[in-house]
């Protein structure tokens, strides 16, 4: 019985080892993001000299590589900014807000869409309400959003994912927030467009 007590004991020991790895591992991908973020967000500052360049073209001619980090997410109530990373597989995860590839980007009029996990980059995210706002720094400008509505989806709907006919800044993450294992649900936010 004592054996069996110690082996427990082991195996704990080792699995918050293994988490502890994990979170740090996530901690430093997000932080090398950031400031390749920054960095990418200071070179396109820097190259917009000419204060009456058309931002439409600019804004069309942004190009972004896969599991690049090129803008980033300010959540004032939560005091934190994130990288955005280009796609929404488990590496650009790991790094950080993922950009769904086929959405747009800010000042493109239609929906753009974020993704991100609950025990990392969206910690605390069931703290924010309806109201509270995003701030989005690309290299091209700043764009803040306005939570104005969420929901709660299953894990496998993808009608979250859609053409909205205007512009919409969608963030989503694993639903319930505390949830151990794999979360059944997706909680999506929608925020629009602050007028200046």
């Amino acid at each position: 019985m004592k054996r069996i007590g110690i082996l427990f004991i082991i195996i704990g020991v080792v699995c918050i080892g293994v988490f502890g790895y994990q979170i740090i591992g996530h901690e430093q991908s997000q932080k090398q993001s950031l400031v390749q973020a920054e960095e990418r967000i200071e070179e396109g500052i820097s190259q917009q000299d000419d204060p009456d360049e058309d931002i439409e073209k600019i804004i069309e001619e942004f190009d972004i590589e896969s599991d690049e980090a090129f803008a980033t997410l300010e959540i004032p109530k939560l005091g934190k900014t994130l990288p955005i990373v280009e796609g929404t597989d488990p590496d650009s995860l790991e790094q950080g807000v993922g950009h769904l590839s086929n959405s747009v980007l800010p000042g493109q009029e239609e929906q753009i869409l974020l993704s991100g996990h609950r025990d990392t980059v969206f910690r605390d995210f069931g703290e924010l309400d309806i109201g509270d706002t995003f701030i989005v720094q690309m290299p091209y400008g700043e764009y803040t959003y306005e939570i104005r509505e969420t929901e709660i989806v299953p894990e496998d709907d993808t009608s979250v994912i859609r053409e909205m006919g205007e512009e919409v800044l969608v963030v989503t993450t694993c639903y319930p927030f505390h949830f151990i294992g794999s979360a059944p649900d997706r909680f999506v936010a929608y925020a629009y467009p602050v007028s200046e």
